[in-house]
């Protein structure tokens, strides 16, 4: 039996409305501002996304020898090359250009985090 369900996913960040935007623009919903230290996107499938603000934040650093990234979102597209368009349009950077036949590719939003766009 489980102890715990997994209620959302909050993103540490500079700016919570910023990066709010950025993960609307990508995955659709809206902002919800609930304070002015925290932000949630609403209207998007799946576990819901939030974004809190944290003094001194220092973006993880992708690849690391030396440290670990934590964690990253693999977001599902249907189409890996419009998808990395938008991406990039939105403000994304990217972090691996890598392999282009391979089915993901991997970014940084605008506060730093590594998401990877993956191939549905």
């Amino acid at each position: 039996m489980a102890i715990a369900t997994l209620g959302t996913v909050v993103l540490d960040c500079p700016d919570p409305v910023a990066l709010g935007l950025f993960y609307a623009g990508l995955l659709g919903g809206h902002i919800e501002v609930e304070a002015d230290d925290w932000v949630s996107l609403s209207g998007v499938p799946g576990t819901p996304l939030a974004f809190q603000a944290a003094p001194g934040f220092v973006p993880p650093k992708w690849p690391a020898a030396d440290a670990s990234q934590q964690f990253h979102l693999d977001l599902t597209v249907d189409d890996l090359d419009a998808a990395e368009k938008g991406a990039l349009a939105l403000g994304a950077k990217p972090l691996d250009a890598g392999d282009r036949d391979r089915s993901w590719r991997v970014y940084a939003d605008p506060a730093g985090h590594p998401f990877c766009l993956c191939a549905d």
